[in-house]
């Protein structure tokens, strides 16, 4: 097996552990912050142990990375607990389209035709999540959901920004913050159920730390357009796994919003030498 295979394969692995983050974070019985506290708490102690990052000189790229990586992480929590994992995830990978969108203004990259093309139908998509809902949770879910795309939009322009910045030291850093910061809203009662307390653990040391190892093994020998496209099963088998495990199942105009999206995106990256999702695939 060529190395590229052996890279697209630990790619494809590591989009269907992140795939498993909707299922799991739906199954914990406790409230959305905790739970992102303690998933990131056990992942930081993994990806800590594992890297062994040093911590970088604090410019504003690498405190903008941690930022928002916590920030991403902790958005896409709440909006799996208020809406369906479907509009959670699908609208959490319209960061790529925000890359796109802020890429000229941050980066001085140049931006295309094809670029406004792609901008366009992709918002025309998560539009289509919007309408007709009635549940002001779910409505709100979907908001914080759009709010974890454009933080790992931020993540990833961040990174580019500074090209010397490690990606390693930036979600393990961001783990730690996010884990540091929401511990006060944690509450008195500490402690979880054992089935509670063994999903997030599989959340922090197998969704999170296990996939991103993966994914950054794979991207040593893989082009960052063909990881971004193998990246796009995760988006696709979130709600797979939530409907098959859990009987969620998502609605008509979310499931049509998400295809616009995700074909929007993958027909941009496809024809594209600039891959969107170069740095990482969305952080969840």
């Amino acid at each position: 097996m060529s190395d590229e295979r052996r890279g697209a394969l630990c790619v494809l692995a590591a989009a269907l552990l992140w795939s498993t983050g909707g299922v799991a974070i739906k199954a914990v019985a406790e409230p959305a912050l905790k739970v992102a506290c303690y998933r990131s708490a056990v992942a930081a102690v993994v990806l800590a142990a594992f890297f062994r990052p040093r911590l970088w000189r604090a410019t504003l790229g690498f405190q903008t990375a941690i930022v928002s990586y916590a920030g991403c992480l902790t958005t896409f929590v709440v909006a799996t607990k208020w809406t369906s994992a479907a509009n959670a995830i699908f609208l959490q990978y319209s960061g790529v389209v925000w890359i796109l969108v802020l890429a000229p203004l941050v980066l001085g990259e140049p931006f295309s035709r094809r670029d406004a093309g792609a901008i366009a139908v992709a918002f025309l998509g998560m539009a289509l999540f919007f309408v007709g809902e009635l549940d002001p949770r779910g409505r709100a879910g979907d908001l914080v959901a759009l709010v974890s795309g454009l933080l790992y939009a931020l993540l990833v322009l961040s990174l580019r920004h500074e090209r010397g910045i490690g990606a390693e030291a930036a979600v393990t850093y961001g783990n730690v913050l996010a884990a540091g910061a929401l511990l006060p809203f944690v509450g008195p009662a500490f402690g979880v159920a054992a089935r509670s307390g063994g999903i997030l653990v599989f959340l922090g040391v197998v969704q999170i730390a296990g996939a991103y190892v993966l994914f950054l093994h794979g991207l040593r020998h893989v082009p960052a357009t063909r990881a971004s496209l193998i990246g796009m099963i995760e988006p696709i088998g979130n709600p797979c796994w939530v409907f098959l495990l859990l009987g969620e199942a998502p609605r008509a105009l979310s499931l049509v919003g998400g295809a616009i999206v995700l074909g929007a995106v993958a027909w941009r990256t496809a024809t594209l030498g600039r891959a969107p999702a170069a740095a990482m695939a969305p952080p969840d």
